[in-house]
This record gives C-alpha cells, sequence and structure tokens, in this order.
C-alpha cells in the first residue's frame, strides 16, 4: 500500500522514456508529448524509463514484437526472431526495486508498444495474425508490482476525461501517503475522508457511502486492515470517470451549504451556471469557479477545504476541458 520516501514532496510518476523527447525508439526516433513534458511536467518529477535500451537493444535496433500465448508472450526481433524475453524479464526485476524506492505515484505508457503498451498491444499468434489484447513486456511487469498506481499510456490521454481522471487519482494518491506517512491513526482517515468526500461522491457514490461506514468503525480497528480496505475502496471508486450527471449531484449537494447565505439573484446565476453545464454548453470550470467565488465570500470553511473543489493545480486547466 506505501512505498519508500513517501514524503518527497515532488510528485514522482514513471513515464517511457521516449514521450519526453528521448531519442530512443528502434528508429532513433522519439515520440514528446509536450503537455506531459512541458505541462505537468511543472508538477511531478518524471523517472523515464526505456526498458528496450536499458535491456541493451541498441539505437537504432530491429523492431521487437510481441509473439505466442496473450498471457505469456515472448519477445522476439520482427525479423531475426531474436528472443529477448529473459533479458527483460531478468533486468525489469532488477529495475522495479529501483523503482519501489522511488515512491512513484503513477505510470504513463506508451501506446501499442511491445515493451512498454499498457493495453490493445499486438500479440502475433503462429498463423502470424495480431491480436490487439496484450500488454508490453516492462508494462505487465509494473502493473503486476504495482496493482494500485494509477496507470494510463500517451494514447488515451489525449481524451480529455481519462486525463483529468488520471492526474486527479495521481493527486490523490499524492495526499493519501502524506496524510499517513508517520502512521495510521483514525483521525487521519476522518480527516482525509472529510476532505474527499466530494470528489469521491463525484466518481462513485455507492462506494463513498460504503466508505463512509467504514470509516465511522475506524477508531474500533487494532491493525491496519481497515486502512488498507479504505485505500483499496477509494481508489476503486476514483477509477469510475465522473460524468455530468455525477458533478450536477455534487454541485446540487455543494450548493445546499448556502441556503442562509446567497442572495435570490446570486442563487438564480449559480443555478444556471450549474443547469448550462448540465446541458453541456460550458465546461465544468465555469461552476466550479463560481462556487469557489461563494466558498470564499461565505467563508465556508467545510466546502473551502473539499478538495473536489480543488483536486490539482489550476494551472493544468484539465477541468476547461470536461
Amino acid at each position: 500500500m506505501t512505498q519508500e520516501n513517501e514524503g518527497d514532496s515532488k510528485i514522482k510518476l514513471g513515464i517511457a522514456k521516449c514521450l519526453l523527447g528521448y531519442k530512443v525508439r528502434y528508429d532513433g526516433s522519439q515520440k514528446l508529448d509536450r503537455f506531459l513534458r512541458d505541462t505537468l511536467g511543472r508538477y511531478v518529477e518524471w523517472v523515464p524509463v526505456c526498458p528496450e535500451v536499458e535491456t541493451g537493444m541498441p539505437i537504432p535496433r530491429e523492431a521487437v514484437r510481441l509473439v505466442g500465448d496473450i498471457d505469456a508472450p515472448r519477445l522476439v526481433g520482427r525479423t531475426s526472431g531474436e528472443d529477448w524475453t529473459d533479458r527483460m524479464q531478468k533486468w525489469g526485476a532488477e529495475r522495479l526495486k529501483q523503482l519501489e524506492q522511488q515512491g512513484l505515484c503513477g505510470y504513463v505508457f506508451k501506446y501499442g508498444s511491445p515493451s512498454s503498451g499498457m493495453t490493445r498491444v499486438k500479440v502475433y499468434g503462429e498463423n502470424g495474425m495480431p491480436r490487439l489484447e496484450g500488454s508490453g513486456m516492462w508494462a505487465r511487469m509494473v502493473m503486476d508490482r504495482f496493482p494500485h498506481l494509477p496507470f494510463e499510456d500517451d494514447g488515451r490521454l489525449h481524451d480529455p476525461k481519462l486525463r483529468e481522471n488520471f492526474i486527479s487519482r495521481v493527486f490523490t494518491l499524492k495526499r493519501w501517503r502524506e496524510t499517513m506517512a508517520d502512521g495510521y491513526t483514525p483521525g487521519k482517515l476522518v480527516e482525509f475522508h472529510t476532505r474527499h468526500k466530494m470528489l469521491i461522491m463525484a466518481h462513485n457514490e455507492v462506494i463513498y457511502r460504503a466508505m463512509g461506514k467504514l470509516v465511522a468503525q475506524a477508531g474500533t480497528e487494532k491493525n491496519d486492515d481497515g486502512f488498507a480496505l479504505y485505500f483499496e475502496m477509494l481508489f476503486k471508486a476514483l477509477s469510475y470517470k465522473h460524468t455530468v450527471k455525477k458533478n450536477v449531484n455534487v454541485l446540487s449537494h455543494a450548493l445546499g451549504y448556502f441556503k442562509k447565505d446567497l442572495s435570490s439573484s446570486e442563487k438564480i446565476e449559480l443555478l444556471e451556471l450549474i443547469g448550462q453545464y448540465q446541458r453541456e454548453l460550458v465546461p465544468l470550470i465555469v461552476p466550479i469557479t463560481m462556487m469557489n467565488h461563494y466558498v470564499r465570500k461565505y467563508g465556508k470553511e467545510y466546502l473551502e477545504k473539499q478538495f473536489y473543489l480543488h483536486p490539482y493545480p489550476a494551472e493544468l486547466m484539465l477541468r476547461n476541458h470536461v
């Protein structure tokens, strides 16, 4: 559930090295993603990995592909048939030990890569026909070793909703680790859950309610089982994408905290913005910005602490597109 060096202030994310502009691909090219390097890179520390080069493949090199069983494919040269499977697995076992010491909060893989692809990687059968059902050899090792980390690939991150969801999970994981860095206590769990209530509700209300019951029982737990279960439920809940309907529900819930504060014109204005968002005329950032304005104006401390209203730096502009 935890890793070493969790108190480091910088969020650390693993990434396929070519996505940062390094010319490490089989043909000596790169696949620079400017959002990852230049925008998100302002708030995270990238831990770049190129499994093929680090395994010993040269640049440029023969392209490799996955062949055989979907669940346990071999990594071989496309033309020569040279088998790199054992070498990559041996290197990977040591590299995973190093990554454990990094305290990663997530990983961005390279779409389609036979080594670093997260999903829908081609695996060639005996008939020579590919099936888009595999995972890259290194990517599978990473996901098996760190099952509770947020994962995405560069292709899926072009979807604004998937991008927002991934980054929200990354920042939430960092907050969880920082909260629990020096030990688990019921008080810490209550504080964490209280500040994340609306964020969790926006993803899965059923799991949110079950988590509330678990937190209420936290004081009776005599070991870490309750905390481990909470953590698993947290990231299961956040793995669900939020929707317009879910966000409208949370915004309406937040509006209830202003019953005695908003003037009729202010209430109408906020309801109009929520309605425009509901009809998908404006992005989520519009009603969120107005909500934050009233939170400050009327001193709503509970809402001010809700990470739903500020889950990550506004400069990432993720809610401008969802």
